[in-house]
């Protein structure tokens, strides 16, 4: 079984950095992707990064510029660096892989999210 850890959420004022890390353990051969979701109060959850095995990177327009994705495949860890924090951004982060090589297969995994909460 695979199992994902968040960590790093927490309390920043506007302007403010934070660093979210993502571990993935368990039995695993390969990841395809690993992605950054977030979902605010009342709104749906949307895909703020993702990264490939392989370094190719997309992000959404609203944070473009501000927030930089990472991975160590070797480590099986990913990690969101975030700077220059809004309101808008304030969410439960969830981290999710995609194309999940396992003994018994392929899957497709999330963390249990972490709360980031952006105010003065």
């Amino acid at each position: 079984q695979v199992q994902l850890v968040e960590s790093g959420g927490g309390l920043v004022q506007p302007g403010g950095s934070l660093r979210l890390s993502c571990a993935a353990s368990g039995t695993i051969f390969s990841i395809y992707s690993m992605r950054w979701y977030r979902q605010a109060p009342g709104k749906q959850r949307e895909l703020v990064a993702s990264i490939t095995s392989v370094g190719t990177t997309t992000y959404a327009d609203s944070v473009k510029g501000r927030f930089t994705i990472s991975r160590d495949n070797a480590k099986n860890t990913m990690t969101l660096q975030m700077n220059s924090l809004k309101p808008e951004d304030t969410a439960v982060y969830y981290c999710n892989t995609a194309g999940v090589r396992i003994t018994t297969g392929w899957g497709d995994y999330w963390g249990q999210g972490i709360q980031v909460t952006v105010s003065a």
